[in-house]
Order: C-alpha cells, then structure tokens, then sequence
C-alpha cells in the first residue's frame, strides 16, 4: 500500500501558473492584437484612399442667396482648402477658411459622393453701421466687412449690439406711421437712448429719450411724441434741432428759426448791440 501511493504521487502533475496559461486573459490579448492590425489596416487604406488619383474632387458647388461675397475670394478660399482628392479635402478646414471671408456669417459643408463638395452658405444680411467701422447684422451680431451701404448708423457699449439692434427695429416700427426716418440709435454708457431723424422739415433731429425707468419706459415716451407730432410739431413748419422727452408729461423743443424770429427786431425798432 505505501509503494502505491509513492507512486500516485509521482504521477501527480504539478498545477501550471502564470498569465501566459491564463486562457480567459490570453483570449482578451487576442483580440486587441487583431483589433490593432484592423485599425492599422484601416488606416493605410484610409492613406491610400486620400492619395489615391482613382477618386478625383470634380466639383465644388456652393448654395446660397450670395450678394455681398466676391467670386474670386471665394474660389481662392476653396482651392486653398481643398489640396486633395474627395476623401483628403478636410471640411473642418473648408468650414473655417470661408467663414473667414467677409459677409460670411455661417457655412454647412459636406461631401456627395462620388466627386463633389458642397458648401452652404449665408451671407450677414446688414441692418445698421455699428460704431466708425464695423457692421451689425439683422441678428444683432456685429461683423465687419468693406461696403458702401446708406443704413442706420447704431452704437454703444460694447456687448449691447443685440439689445441697441432690436430697440432699433421698435423705434423704427414705433416711428413708421408719421413716415419719419430713424438714422441713428446710440446708447450711451449711462444707458440713456438718443435718436436721430430725418423730417420734412429738418435733417438731424436730435430725439433725447433718457433711460429706461419702470414708472416711465423709454417706449412709453415715444409713444407719446408719436401721437402729439401730428397735432403740434408737424405743424410748426420750422426746422427743429432737439426734442427733449425725458419729461413726464410733455417735451422740450428747440427750432433755430423760431429763436431768430423772437430776436429780430419789429418795424421801427432796432436790434439790441
């Protein structure tokens, strides 16, 4: 019996260790190992594609209402981002060179198989002059570009494009019914409004509208200038300078040739010297 167990012992294999006998570990190896080689794969073909003469860029179409942007400007911008074939052109680099160019606002592009870029494009549509020379657009995003446009001219504190454009087009509706034309809107540091108009009568009339107050809005005082222009300065046939609406219930006005009626003097009088 004793010999026998010697020898049941000396059968008896030692238990193998180590994580190169690690099946469940040398499997998860495995796969890495041949995910690798596809990705290296895949990314020498992706070379070889981009490379590759078989899949020649044919056409670049762009789409949009285009009125402002230069042909040539355009062109230059596609050939400078586009030095590949329909794979290589990098449309993140076609994206960024465009919307560099002036009156470009925004630019969507994308690849039609199986030789051709499109580029979408909007152009800044102009609402106003922001400042001495820049531009804002109807979204109220300041941009600037070369151009000889008779718009309104806007400005303020920097950070408030958004806000002077929209109280822009109010004043301007708020105006519309007396046919009068609103050519400056300027807000000031102290965040007081400040129009400018052309009238029949007078070219530059200062409207000083003051700042917004909960009891008395800035609407509120136009409104009233509104409905009393028909009835009274309308009526006065003389040119006015400056109107002062920041009064509760009414305005101040100054008209230069009222002033010199008032100082001329009468028949038989002299002017004081």
């Amino acid at each position: 019996m004793a010999a026998r167990a010697r020898v049941a012992r000396r059968r008896r294999e030692p238990e193998a260790t180590g994580w190169w006998h690690n099946a469940r570990l040398m499997n998860g190896v495995a796969n890495l190992l041949f995910a690798l080689a596809a990705a290296i794969a895949a990314s020498l073909a992706w070379q070889a594609a981009i490379r590759s003469e078989a899949f020649p860029l044919r056409t670049l179409a762009v789409d949009g209402e285009l009125v402002h942007l230069d042909a040539q400007a355009l062109a230059a911008a596609f050939a400078a981002a586009v030095p590949g074939n329909f794979f290589g052109a990098d449309l993140a680099e076609v994206r960024a060179r465009l919307e560099a160019l002036p009156w470009v606002r925004r630019v969507d592009v994308r690849r039609r198989w199986p030789d051709r870029i499109e580029a979408e494009i909007e152009e800044h549509v102009p609402l106003a002059r922001w400042g001495e020379r820049e531009l804002v657009n109807t979204y109220g995003e300041v941009f600037s570009a070369p151009a000889e446009l008779r718009v309104p001219a806007l400005a303020g504190p920097p950070g408030t494009s958004r806000e002077v454009a929209s109280r822009y087009a109010a004043f301007r509706d708020r105006l519309a019914p007396l046919g009068l034309e609103l050519t400056h809107v300027t807000l000031s540091g102290r965040y007081a409004w400040q129009l400018k108009l052309d009238t029949p009568a007078s070219r530059g009339l200062t409207v000083e509208l003051g700042r917004d107050q909960a009891k008395d809005p800035v609407d509120a005082r136009l409104a009233r200038f509104v409905e009393a222009w028909p009835r009274t300065l309308a009526r006065l046939g003389e040119r006015l300078d400056y109107v002062d609406l920041r009064y509760p219930n009414g305005f101040a006005l100054r008209a230069p040739e009222a002033a010199g009626k008032a100082d001329r003097p009468g028949p038989g009088k002299r002017a004081a010297t």
